[in-house]
């Protein structure tokens, strides 16, 4: 335990006080009528230290009622056997610190006091109100601060517990517990939380697109029609109808050659035809030419000699163009008896053949088509079937997982409760509660038979203070300085751990200190 000792307070000019010096003892009584500055001997450690009052309030300690040069305050401490000396002033309106009697910096006082004990841990063992000033979170915190929570172990073994005597050694992990005890390997809680609880909402999202997928995917295959079990004898006659409907189609083929081949023929012969009748009209041009009688440009009659050659000439021009004529008469006279030696195929039969195969066959294939598509459907459908599950089981394991959650802080809070309730002897504490949803939020509530700080008199509220404080002591591991304030509103109390100082109206009586076993003589 660290041990925290007031020696000696000296206030100069600090509100009443022109000069005033305290000896503090494990005991000190302070009384006197009101307004005498009881309160203020009080305030001289504070406002040293923190420069606040006694509940951590901003505070002017000049006096009102008197002219002063400067403010002084002046403390002399002993921290676990080690005396220091702290004074902080106000000289011409500027703050001034001293450590050791030596002028300091702001940062370097501040620094060496916040190294010695916490603001808040010294004021709430000074002044057993101090703790029922404070929001309730600050309490909380302040309570919980050297409290040491209940480890996971535990945590998850009293999560299982079946039976009250049941020991340690037989607990066995429910599913809750062994689920968090795999996954907190990897992720702290508070990440667990977050990653399922963003999981939940997505898969809510998900699992509902989910299942208008597969309502969608069932209605549309109850729609399609119904197939014969045995597909297989179906598609087997298919297979024979096309081939059936083929081989049909390649005898048609076979029988379409001599239509193919008669057009052929008429078509050369229609072509040689007109060839004949170009060649005749050449040859009849030339044939009808007249011999001249006289030459056209000296115009002499021509002579026996000349016409003969000029009959000549023209025969000898007729002859190519009859043996052309005549070849292409050749020509077309094959054409046509070709023509005339080709038999022509009647397929008309076969056509109805065919079309009757081709008939049947489209009675298959829809059957084959229907059965493809609800195959195609199915495949679908159990795919969208398996999405939907497996949304549904992410979504309902991040609810396990965060129900198991809550089923820990819950236990937590009970067992971190349950732990620093053991520290009261009077007062009931509660660290959590539940919200309607179920979920465990931090809260700080003190009663005492059904009462609150706020319902407490002023007896109530000091001794509940000093449970407080000394419950404080106990877990920071801090023995520290308390002063009780108008100890003439409680009769009895238990004693504080570490000095104890008292203030008690007197009436009448000016102020008046008094010191038992002064503390500083122990050390000399």
């Amino acid at each position: 335990m660290s041990q925290f000792k007031l020696i000696e307070g000296i206030g100069h000019n600090f509100k009443a006080h022109r000069d005033l010096s305290v000896k503090f003892g494990d005991l000190t009584k302070i009384t006197g009528d009101n307004e005498e500055g009881k309160s203020s001997v009080l305030e001289i450690p504070t406002w040293t230290l923190y420069g606040t009052d006694t509940f951590g309030g901003k505070m002017d300690p000049t006096p009102t009622n008197y002219k002063y040069d400067h403010v002084m305050a002046e403390t002399l401490l002993e921290v676990d056997g080690k005396l220091l000396k702290f004074g902080r002033g106000i000289e011409k309106g500027k703050a001034t610190y001293y450590i050791n009697d030596v002028p300091s910096k702001a940062s370097d006082f501040e620094e060496i006091v916040k190294s010695l004990i916490d603001k808040d841990l010294f004021l709430g063992l000074f002044n057993p109100l101090y703790f029922f000033s404070l929001h309730w979170e600050k309490q909380r915190e302040l309570m919980l601060r050297y409290s040491t929570p209940p480890t996971q172990k535990e945590v998850f073994a009293e999560m299982s517990r079946a039976s009250p005597d049941q020991k340690l050694k037989d607990i066995k992990l429910n599913p809750q517990a062994e689920k968090l005890d795999e996954l907190v390997k990897k992720h702290t809680l508070p990440q667990l939380e977050e990653i399922h609880k963003k999981n939940k909402n997505d898969k809510d999202t998900a699992h509902k697109k989910a299942q208008g997928r597969t309502e969608t995917l069932e209605e549309q295959f109850r729609q399609l029609p119904e197939v014969p079990e045995d597909i297989e004898a179906i598609k087997a006659e298919d297979a024979e109808l096309v081939k059936q409907v083929r081989d049909i189609h390649a005898k048609i083929e076979l029988a379409d050659e001599p239509k193919r081949k008669q057009a052929v023929l008429e078509g050369t012969l229609e072509n040689v035809r007109q060839q004949i009748a170009a060649a005749k009209t050449r040859y009849m041009k030339v044939h009808g030419e007249e011999i001249a009688e006289e030459c056209s440009t000296c115009k002499r009659p021509f002579d026996e000699a000349a016409k003969q050659a000029a009959e000549a000439s023209k025969e000898e021009r007729k002859k190519p163009l009859r043996d052309e004529h005549d070849k292409l008469v050749a020509r077309r006279k094959e054409l046509e008896a070709e023509l005339a030696a080709v038999e022509l195929v009647d397929v008309s039969e076969l056509w109805e053949q065919m079309r009757a195969l081709e008939h049947r066959r489209d009675a298959t294939a829809e059957t084959i088509g229907w059965y493809n598509r609800r195959q195609s459907l199915q495949a679908d459908l159990e795919k969208a079937q398996a999405d939907e599950a497996a949304t549904l089981a992410s979504r309902n394991e991040s609810i396990f997982i965060l129900d198991a959650i809550k089923a820990y802080e819950a236990k937590a809070a009970e067992l971190q409760a349950a732990k620093v309730q053991e520290l009261f002897q009077t007062l009931t504490i509660r660290l959590f509660k539940e919200q309607k949803n179920g979920d465990i939020k931090p809260d700080f509530v003190i009663d005492r038979d059904g009462k609150t700080p706020t319902q407490f008199s002023l007896s109530e509220s000091i001794r509940a203070g000093l449970e407080v404080r000394d419950v404080i002591s106990e877990q920071s591991g801090w023995i520290a300085p308390c002063f009780i304030d108008n100890k003439e509103s409680v009769t009895r109390y238990k004693a504080p751990r570490g000095q104890l100082i008292t203030c008690q109206v007197i009436e009448g009586q000016p102020l008046n200190i008094e010191s038992e076993e002064l503390s500083h003589e122990n050390h000399q």
